[in-house]
């Protein structure tokens, strides 16, 4: 019999998502089944699994210890961590990038280069970091809440509880997260809009396809966008991103003939070249500078109308430097 016993940090959770993070290998056929049987219990009583479970309670699993085995990954976060080699020239050390921290949530500003989760066993990714610095349990993960593209940087949220964590997932499902952007594009913008379009998405060559008007499987964007400043043939701008979808302000802005500078997928190749030839650019240059945490509930609800920022990265400043787009000083940009 393995006993579990909830936590501030686990509590207003459902009992069957607890189980479910326990028993991560576990079927709901199983666990369901479980639960009818009483091999399953919340404070020595028989539950559904929907239960709201509160700081205290006990939850009793009457299996074998073969039997959680077979259906738990056995892999602590500690050993997690320890099973991702070193990689040259990316550190998941990123105390210095905190650009937010309370008692219930954190905010990194994460690097360009870097992936927000891992796609493989090996990569290095600001989940790593976060589970350093984050304390979890057997019934707590902490892990991001938002994602960002590999090479854009900018401000990446995690819950340091469950109730956090749940209440971020649904702030940002309901878009009760505003998102602002900073990107360096090609051409001169001169005024602020508001435009709509159609996003389609081939998930074999992981690229979208933006159009004017709706197709078979597209769906809906709207993105906001102003001018800050401007060089020759560049422009820097403040994005709004009202709908959030894979890639959608850079496949927009190039579709709008803006396509973002450095951007190896929808971007200008000769502007890529000329930009990676003078400052050794390697990413696109758009980072998620801001954050708006409005209609926060429960737990989050003294959050409401938090502003957080995160600076620009080092190579961002040094082409608007080198471009004359930007110049220290300038208090617009």
């Amino acid at each position: 019999m393995k006993e579990l016993v909830v936590n501030a940090k686990n509590a207003g959770g459902r009992l069957d998502k607890i189980v479910f993070k326990y028993l991560d290998k576990a079927s709901s056929g199983f666990v369901y089944k479980m639960l009818r049987k009483k091999n399953i219990t919340l404070n020595d009583k028989k539950a559904t699994g929907s239960e709201i479970v509160n700081e205290g309670d006990s939850i009793k699993l009457f299996l074998s210890d073969e039997t959680i085995a077979k259906f738990k990954s056995g892999q602590s976060v500690k050993a997690a961590r320890a099973a991702v080699p070193a990689k040259k020239g990316i550190s998941v050390s990123l105390k210095h990038q905190i650009v937010y921290e309370d008692e219930n949530i954190i905010a990194v500003n994460k690097p360009a280069g870097l992936l927000t989760q891992k796609a493989s066993a090996n990569d290095i990714s600001v989940n790593d970091f976060i589970l350093e610095h984050v304390p979890s349990d057997e019934l707590f993960t902490p892990g991001a809440a938002n994602r960002l593209d590999r090479n854009t940087s900018g401000i990446v949220l995690a819950g340091k509880n469950l109730n956090a964590q749940r209440e971020l997932s649904n702030a940002i499902a309901g878009r009760d997260i505003n998102k602002t952007y900073l990107a360096l594009v090609k051409g001169k913008i001169t005024e602020a809009a508001t435009v709509e379009a159609f996003l389609s998405k081939d998930a074999d060559s992981n690229t979208v396809t933006i159009t004017d008007t709706e197709v078979a499987g597209s769906v809906r964007i709207i993105t906001g966008y102003r001018p800050v400043a401007a060089g020759e043939d560049m422009t820097l701008i403040e994005v709004d991103l009202i709908t959030g979808r894979p890639h959608q302000i850079r496949a927009h802005m190039s579709h709008l003939g803006h396509p973002v500078a450095g951007d190896p997928k929808y971007g200008d190749d000769k502007l890529n070249q000329y930009l990676k030839e003078k400052y050794a650019l390697k990413s696109q240059m758009l980072h998620a500078y801001k954050i708006r945490l409005a209609a926060m509930k429960g737990i989050l609800e003294y959050l409401n109308g938090k502003e957080v920022t995160a600076d620009i990265p080092l190579m961002f400043r040094k082409v608007l430097e080198g471009e004359k787009i930007w110049l220290p000083g300038d208090p617009e940009a």
